[in-house]
């Protein structure tokens, strides 16, 4: 069972996570990990902290001479601005934020709610899912996102192919097109100018997936639910779609549906993807392809009303240091959690101790699947 857990906050001294069922013998890229965490720290409308520090994660377990060893793989980031015993607590929630829910729950402060929602804790799940990654792809399988909508701004240019998708990495905004781009990065200057946020749309494909990733038996287990909690638990994603997604809803089923044909080469394929990989709630062979809608981030420059939870008189909702959007950033998370569902079904399908034992159970699918 492949697992990982993730603990620290904000402004404390660490953050760290604990990745468990990694097999052996898969070679690990240090700097290929390093540079998606640069990745998620970068990106047109990130606010002051991103200046302060650069995420550099070690590998404290679980690693020997470059390899999984098959025990619990142990990550830990250091933080450079370590001042939570510093900061002031807070009594003006946030709406839109954890701030006044969490207090409630747990009979704590407000610093203490954010600390711990803070995106922050999202480097320890992009580090977790670039280790996954690296092991999807030892069996041909990417993972790639690129941003479709920034506010009023949106690509235009239809579906693009997974090879464009690469050069997103290279723009600040994680777009394919440079127009687009361009679009973008003033919507988010006339929201900076108004002192608010905005958010979008990202999209995350999966290439390379073999049929038969997740099961149809049982409902907390199909790949596209498990997709979609991945998707959402990440901060500030407020839906999720895949394939067609929402717009099936002005089809009919005949435009809705992809045809089945058989090659003897290819095997059985389709020729259009509207379901986005996933039937049944399993993959189909195709390309997974979902989307994930980002709320505008809740830190206000110039905040909204709120409630002073001391004195309970109306006030204006607290600042905290505040970006005005992080959609390319929150296409780099989608991209890890994404990467460790996949790598989690993949694993309970073709799962053993060591990469040879999988390499074998996989290699011995493939020859089944083409026979059928």
């Amino acid at each position: 069972m492949l697992q990982y857990i993730t603990c620290g906050e904000s402004h404390n001294k660490y953050l760290a996570a604990i990745l468990e069922g990694m097999p052996s013998g898969l070679r690990i890229d240090l700097e290929g990990i390093q540079s998606e965490l640069a990745r998620r720290q970068k990106g047109y409308g990130r606010g002051g902290r991103m200046k302060l520090e650069r995420d550099e994660v070690e590998v404290i377990s679980g690693v020997l001479n470059g390899r999984t060893t098959g025990a619990p793989v142990g990550f830990l980031l250091a933080n450079k601005e370590v001042r939570i015993h510093e900061l002031p607590e807070l009594f003006r929630p946030r709406p839109g934020h954890a701030d006044l829910d969490g207090s409630l729950k747990y009979d704590s402060g407000i610093r203490a709610i954010l600390e711990r929602a803070s995106a922050r804790e999202t480097s320890m799940r992009v580090a977790v899912g670039t280790l996954t990654r690296q092991f999807l792809k030892e069996f041909g399988i990417e993972v790639a996102s690129h941003v479709v909508q920034v506010g009023r701004a949106v690509l235009e240019d239809g579906k693009t192919a997974f090879a464009q998708l690469k050069k997103a990495a290279a723009s600040d905004m994680n777009c394919v097109s440079r127009d687009f781009e361009a679009a973008a990065v003033r919507e988010i200057e006339i929201a900076k100018k108004k002192g608010d946020t905005l958010g979008g749309v990202f999209e995350v494909r999966v290439q390379g997936a073999p049929v038969g990733l997740g099961p149809h038996v049982h409902h907390e287990r199909k790949l596209d639910g498990r997709l979609a909690q991945a998707i959402l638990s990440i901060q500030a994603v407020k839906g999720v779609e895949f394939g067609l997604g929402f717009a099936t809803a002005a089809h009919y089923g005949s435009e809705v549906h992809d045809e089945i044909f058989y090659d003897a080469k290819r095997g059985y394929f389709r020729r259009t993807n509207r379901a986005g990989g996933i039937e049944g709630g399993m993959t189909n062979g195709e390309e997974i392809v979902l989307r994930g809608v980002m709320k505008p981030i809740s830190t206000l420059i110039k905040p909204l009303r709120s409630v002073n939870m001391k004195t309970k008189k109306p006030e204006k909702a607290s600042y905290e240091r505040s970006d005005i959007s992080t959609l390319p950033a929150c296409s780099v998370i989608a991209e890890a959690v994404t990467a460790f569902e996949i790598a989690r079904a993949f694993l309970e399908k073709f799962g053993g101790d060591s990469m040879t034992e999988i390499r074998r159970n996989f290699e011995g699918y493939r020859k089944q699947i083409r026979r059928s």
